[in-house]
């Protein structure tokens, strides 16, 4: 399956989809220096939610979906030279709108867990 939204992201900032099937997404993140919050390593907690932002963006997969609505909780910090991976599901659709369950494991261990509501636009958010 082809990715068809998001296509212009730095994936060394938001992670990379290493896995793509419908209603399903995976993203691979790989924490780097510019990500780094403190002098102890710590990852910003923003670039997790991008990171499983573009898996919930990735599982509905259309150029137009847009963010409405999160609920997420940080379970565990990731830290300089980690990496992440973000599985995105869709749990429910009901026509444009989809509520999607993200999990973030770092050795198996879920360090991230939330739902993201998307809906589909008609046309592009910014085109006019």
């Amino acid at each position: 399956m082809k990715l068809k939204t998001h296509l212009s992201i730095d994936i060394s900032l938001s992670g990379e989809v290493i896995e793509l099937k419908e209603g399903f997404a995976k993203v691979l993140l790989k924490s780097n220096k510019s990500m780094v919050a403190d002098e102890f390593g710590l990852i910003h907690g923003g670039f997790s939610f991008s990171a499983a932002d573009f898996a919930a963006m990735a599982a509905i997969n259309h150029p137009n979906v847009v963010l409405t609505k999160a609920e997420v909780r940080f379970l565990a910090p990731l830290k300089l030279g980690d990496e992440a991976i973000f599985e995105a599901k869709i749990v429910e659709q009901d026509g444009k709108k989809a509520k999607v369950e993200v999990v973030g494991y770092k050795d198996k261990k879920e360090v991230f867990k939330g739902l993201f509501f998307t809906y589909i636009l008609d046309r592009h958010i910014l085109e006019e």
